[in-house]
């Protein structure tokens, strides 16, 4: 009896094994997929995002922001930084997160500006 639970647990294990290795793969082929149809841009805004910890998408939300052009990111991030001037009764976290974003959009303007020139570069 013991020797029969003893193949059904080893049997059972095995199964899940190769199920839980064949989704891995799949994974990792789409996710493959999917970093070579972002192409060089979309690695860099990738990189922007694991360095900063937010995605440009939480950035703009977090500024209010539709357009990225650096005077209404500077002017936004001016008006919510003194918002929330720990000195004004404001806090901390969130004048940290208007920090965050505001980096995080310079970076991406940083990484179209590349993209432009590169472009510019290739024309000519």
């Amino acid at each position: 009896m013991a020797r029969v639970l003893a193949q059904i647990i080893v049997m059972g294990a095995q199964v899940v094994g190769r199920a839980f290795a064949r989704a891995l793969k799949q994974e990792y082929a789409a996710s493959q997929a999917a970093a070579q149809a972002r192409g060089r841009s979309g690695q860099q805004s990738a990189a922007a995002t694991s360095i900063t910890g937010m995605s440009l998408q939480e950035a703009q939300q977090i500024l209010n922001l539709e357009t990225l052009t650096p005077e209404e990111i500077q002017k936004n991030y001016e008006h919510l930084f003194k918002v929330n001037d720990k000195g004004v009764g404001g806090s901390f976290y969130i004048q940290s997160k208007v920090v965050r974003a505001k980096e995080r959009l310079e970076e991406e303007l940083s990484i179209e500006s590349q993209k432009q020139q590169s472009r510019q570069n290739t024309e000519t």
